[in-house]
């Protein structure tokens, strides 16, 4: 038997240039894109008054902790902010993911009667919807959601788009593995839960992804349906603060911070990193995911 050796191809001087060029191009693109995020950071520890004269700068002359201390003088607030944000964003990425999942795959099912009848009415809603009225009488006077953590969890919990994204996915399935477990008994529900759900963790991870940052970012439903203050959401929360940088506030609240050095413009950074902190820890874990479940979940008929 002849033996087989590994011969490594020597690069030529073409291709090794045409390397070098892409690496530059990829660490330009990689600064142009992370030049912004250490911008937000350097200016949320600058001097209100070198904002003003000076504007936003990637290195400070003097560190400063006025916004900061502006965001957590009231921690308590701000913690609930955060445990509502948290609390809508589990419960919503896990029940849209479910009910998600649940749609796809009785709508990837080629026996299944009324597929196409129902994936139209759920296209028909990209196209029309009721509007800010309709949602707004369902919401308080049907559903009586009004000041309740559930008005900001329901209007995300379904995606026409993520529904059909996990409907193509489940269609990659291989229908003799449904064949398969029926034939030895197996009901649609454990199908679905046993064989299904594992063999889409990439669209699933894609998918609770895209609603884990559309929870994180919730405050337009709190604007109009929360009452409470208890019950804001981190965003909204913090939308709150920046509009009310002034200082008559912090007359009220008896805070003791120089007028001239007020964090009008720096706390809106500051916000910016309290807010995107603990959500960009998330990606890491869901990356491996994103690319294939994005891709196969678009292409596939």
């Amino acid at each position: 038997m002849q033996e087989i050796t590994n011969i490594k191809r020597p690069i030529g001087k073409d291709e090794l240039t045409m390397r070098v060029i892409f690496y530059i191009a990829v660490a330009i693109f990689t600064l142009i894109c992370l030049v912004p995020f250490v911008l937000m950071i350097s200016s949320s520890f600058m001097n209100e008054k070198e904002i003003l004269t000076e504007g936003y700068k990637l290195i400070p002359k003097k560190i400063s902790f006025n916004a900061y201390e502006f965001l957590f003088h009231n921690s308590a607030n701000l913690i609930s902010a955060y445990r509502v944000t948290i609390t809508i964003a589990v419960l919503g990425t896990v029940l849209g993911l479910f009910f998600m999942s649940m749609a796809g795959y009785v709508l990837c099912r080629n026996d299944f009667k009324y597929r196409n009848q129902i994936s139209f009415f759920i296209y028909f809603t990209t196209l029309f919807s009721g509007g800010l009225i309709p949602s707004y009488i369902l919401m308080v006077n049907g559903l009586h959601l009004k000041d309740s953590i559930w008005a900001m969890i329901l209007p995300g919990i379904m995606s026409p788009w993520s529904i059909f994204l996990m409907r193509n996915f489940m269609k990659a399935i291989p229908d003799s593995l449904y064949e398969s477990a029926a034939i030895d008994g197996a009901g649609d529900f454990y199908i679905y839960w046993k064989i299904f759900l594992p063999l889409a963790k990439p669209s699933l991870a894609t998918i609770g992804l895209f609603l884990t940052l559309g929870y994180w970012n919730e405050w337009y439903n709190a604007m109009l349906y929360i009452q409470s203050t208890y019950k804001y959401p981190l965003q909204y929360f913090l939308q709150r603060i920046v509009s009310q940088a002034n200082v008559q506030l912090l007359v009220q609240q008896g805070l003791s911070i120089n007028t001239a050095e007020l964090p009008s413009e720096s706390i809106k950074m500051a916000t910016a990193v309290v807010a995107i902190g603990p959500i960009i820890l998330v990606y890491p874990f869901v990356q491996k995911y994103f690319v294939s479940g994005l891709t196969v979940g678009a292409v596939k008929g």
